[in-house]
């Protein structure tokens, strides 16, 4: 079951030893969620980074009465409502199952013990702050700077199979237009 996280951990810090990961493992617990359920919602408090073993996620806000997504998840990547995480405060996101969900989480508890304990859990853990913070980045930026159809256009490039798994509404809430632009945008991408 761990095999993924494991040669996920080794690729971003291959200094990690064998004795680190059996230590990680044994703070790692699995668990399955069913499309439709919810990693997170709104107002709970997030106690978990999680990997994505299977499945797909969204990552939504609820703006008066409407979502708006900010992000799609897919395996062999980590998610967490990560303000939350850290804080011990609310969560201001939702994070929702859109494929069925095989996740293993870490515990905040044990993800703090392991930190002080193994310096290269440490390491992966700043190297995964760093790829929220770009990713975060990348997307304020898009969002700033991009036409909806430039960001469409991204999109396609960095991961296409979204694309097929991801409803149109859904698409069209992350790039900032309504699903009838969507169906503009792509038609015009179909006939250029």
């Amino acid at each position: 079951m761990f095999q993924k996280i494991k040669a996920y951990y080794k690729k971003l810090v291959p200094a990690i030893t064998d004795n680190e990961l059996t230590a990680l493992e044994e703070c790692l617990t699995v668990r399955e969620i069913g499309k439709g359920g919810f990693l997170i919602r709104q107002g709970q408090v997030c106690s978990h980074v999680t990997f994505m073993n299977e499945g797909l996620l969204r990552i939504f806000y609820t703006v008066n009465g409407k979502d708006v997504a900010i992000g799609f998840v897919g395996e062999n990547e980590y998610i967490s409502e990560y303000e939350s995480f850290l804080t011990r405060k609310p969560a201001t996101q939702n994070i929702d199952v859109l494929v069925d969900a095989v996740l293993i989480d870490l515990g905040y508890n044990d993800m703090q013990r392991l930190y002080k304990t193994y310096p290269s859990i440490q390491e992966f853990g700043r190297k995964i702050a760093e790829q929220l913070f770009i990713m975060l980045n990348q997307r304020n930026t898009s969002l700033l700077i991009l036409s909806p159809e430039e960001r469409y256009r991204y999109m396609i490039e960095m991961n296409a199979t979204l694309l097929q798994q991801v409803p149109q509404y859904m698409l069209a809430s992350f790039i900032g237009v309504t699903p009838e632009h969507l169906s503009r945008i792509r038609k015009k991408m179909m006939t250029s």
